[in-house]
């Protein structure tokens, strides 16, 4: 459970640092907001990266063991791209800094591959849901530290700085893979690569309600990880200051996603998963609301942090129920390419649906950008019904 944590961590910093902390560093040196909607793009990776998890299931480098020696290199490789996106100018060398920030998110992407396999072969099944709050909460503080700890810092210090200190955050990562024990895996492990690239889908794709089980995961979270791509430069452009961002919209919000893990825990346990995603589903298509509200009311810092806290709540429920979700339908002989096929359609609406955010932004305003936002998690919520016989 506590690898479980520190690896959620490991996985947690890199995403902002190519989402919220690099928006601000672009709006700060002038960049269009339309350039920095289509900056998503170079989060293609999050959604692509079922095409190399095989080669991570196939193979074992170094002594460590399967996940354990790929984790290793795959986290060193992180620290030395986080650390040259730093040293990239926004407004000088824009080709550069994409380039940069794809890396990040490659190998950040191809870390979750490994992270998520180790966690679905190390923990028992009953023990899944448990595990997976205690990673989204290990996620959340790493995104804290990204993210608020990033903004905060950047009021003072150089963004440059910023990225450096946060490559240097990444040891947590490295001597956690150092010190866990490799998974043994019951049910085997593929022992040619036609076997790791076509048998895990084939095993998928075998099962009653395959493709819908999929829609529901592309679709769930879409409106709110639309929302979430602009809340930074929205934040900005009604008045609020980095460090009012960082101290509220970040560190307030994450107790809340932090209550909401556990909480969204006990519910679990409860419920079961998928009446769980149907509440927590309700939740987070409210809070997305909200920023609609707090879009009419301008710059007040009360209403903020009641936005922030209440999205983040309804978010850290979700999203512990999304991921218990997802790594129940895995195999554990082809975790690392079932379970990236299932969370590469997580990550879509964050790439491919965020990227013409900024363009749907500066024609709609703000308040209706946000209700357009939060009509789109309809559909996903509808789906629920239609999966619940598929699973109990």
């Amino acid at each position: 459970m506590l690898v479980s944590f520190l690896m959620g961590f490991a996985c947690g910093v890199p995403l902002l640092l190519t989402i919220s902390v690099l928006q601000a560093w672009m709006k700060e040196e002038g960049v269009d907001l339309t350039v920095i909607g289509l900056f998503s793009l170079v989060g293609l990776p999050y959604t692509l990266k079922f095409l190399w998890a095989p080669v991570l299931d196939r193979y074992t480098i170094l002594v460590l063991g399967r996940r354990r020696g790929w984790l290793l290199v795959i986290q060193m490789l992180l620290v030395l791209a986080i650390a040259g996106l730093g040293m990239t100018s926004p407004a000088r060398s824009p080709w550069l800094l994409a380039w940069m920030a794809f890396l990040v998110t490659f190998f950040s992407a191809s870390q979750d591959i490994v992270v998520d396999a180790y966690r679905r072969e190390d923990l028992k099944d009953n023990e899944l849901g448990l595990g997976s709050s205690l990673y989204v909460n290990g996620y959340r503080v790493g995104m804290l530290l990204a993210g608020s700890g990033g903004l905060i810092l950047a009021d003072h210090i150089s963004f440059r700085l910023v990225y450096l200190l946060m490559a240097a955050s990444m040891t947590v990562g490295i001597l956690t893979t150092l010190f866990c024990r490799e998974p043994t895996v019951e049910a085997g492990t593929p022992q040619s690569f036609r076997e790791a690239v076509i048998l895990p889908f084939i095993d998928y794709f075998q099962r009653d309600g395959a493709l819908l089980i999929l829609l529901f995961i592309l679709l769930y979270k879409i409106g709110d990880q639309m929302a979430s791509t602009m809340t930074t430069p929205f934040y900005l452009d009604i008045g609020f200051t980095k460090t009012q961002i960082g101290a509220v919209a970040k560190l307030f919000g994450f107790w809340a996603t932090i209550a909401g893990g556990l909480l969204g825990g006990i519910v679990l346990l409860r419920l079961g998963i998928l009446r769980s995603l149907w509440i927590f589903g309700i939740l987070q298509a409210v809070s997305t609301a909200g920023f609609s509200l707090l879009s009419l009311a301008g710059n007040n810092l009360a209403l903020l942090a009641a936005v922030i806290g209440f999205e983040n709540l309804s978010g850290g429920m979700g999203t512990a129920a999304y991921v218990a979700y997802m790594a129940s339908l895995t195999n554990k002989k082809f975790t690392a390419t079932q379970y990236a096929l299932l969370s590469s359609l997580m990550g879509i609406p964050r790439v491919l649906a965020s990227a013409p955010t900024g363009f749907m932004a500066k024609a709609l305003g703000w308040t209706t950008f946000f209700v357009v936002c939060t009509l789109v998690a309809l559909p996903g919520l509808l789906l629920i019904q239609r999966v619940l016989k598929y699973r109990s």
